[in-house]
């Protein structure tokens, strides 16, 4: 495996946190793993993230099954197909770099208006449109969660992180199934990914104990703040891609 030992070390110590915020506010792992482990070195992302995630959002959806919003579920997943086609043809007329900033903006544009206090009514079609945008932004930009996260910023902690713990499981598969076919998945990664899993499941045992602390205003915030920093990173990827 070429990655040096101190790199593995970083990974396990980011891994845990990351686990620990996504475990306790229901999004943010990919957000604040990929980014910063594929500066230390490529082969600890995107991939060995996936294959933490998956186990991850899966234990989070069990944790809290009672409180899954299943109507809305169907909804969103619903929307995420023709979201998803809506992606691939906008790959196909605009370069990454562009489609990078659109994201960014409209993330930005979200979380300013949620910020004032503006409250979405949720309804099955405002549902089906999140997912419509879920799906078009994770295609174009890997970033379907925080459009989903800002569409539940006011529901209880446990029914947001339930039921966006199923949406990501969902989608995490896909991703997983599609990179396997496609032979972009290497067994280096896979093995790193299985070792980063024991931090991965540490992380989520502790946020387990936060759970209590995190509702209501501190949700909200946090949702708002990991979005505000997806959208920052993505809009530095593009300017500096």
């Amino acid at each position: 495996m070429a990655v040096e030992p101190t790199e593995m070390v970083i990974a396990l110590i980011v891994t845990f946190g990351a686990a620990v915020v996504q475990g306790s506010i229901g999004m943010g792992f990919n957000i604040l793993s990929v980014p910063i482990l594929a500066l230390v070195d490529p082969l600890l992302a995107p991939v060995p993230q996936l294959v933490v995630s998956l186990p991850l959002t899966l234990a989070t959806a069990r944790r809290e099954r009672h409180e899954i919003d299943l109507k809305g579920l169907w909804w969103i997943l619903a929307g995420r197909v023709p979201g998803a086609l809506i992606g691939l043809g906008l790959l196909a007329i605009a370069t990454t770099r562009v489609l990078d900033l659109l994201v960014a903006a409209f993330v930005l544009a979200a979380v300013a208006v949620l910020a004032t206090g503006t409250v979405i009514a949720r309804s099955a079609g405002i549902d089906f449109v999140a997912g419509v945008f879920a799906g078009t932004t994770g295609l174009v930009a890997s970033m379907g969660g925080p459009p989903l996260a800002l569409l539940f910023a006011r529901e209880r902690g446990p029914r947001l992180r339930a039921t966006l713990a199923v949406v990501f499981s969902v989608g995490l598969a896909l991703s997983l199934v599609a990179r396997t076919a496609a032979g972009e998945i290497t067994l280096d990664e896979v093995a790193i990914g299985a070792i980063l899993i024991a931090p991965g499941a540490a992380g989520f045992a502790l946020s387990g104990r936060l759970l209590a602390r995190v509702e209501g205003t501190t949700i909200r915030v946090g949702v708002l703040l990991l979005s505000t920093t997806a959208a920052f990173a993505l809009a530095v990827r593009a300017v500096t891609g």
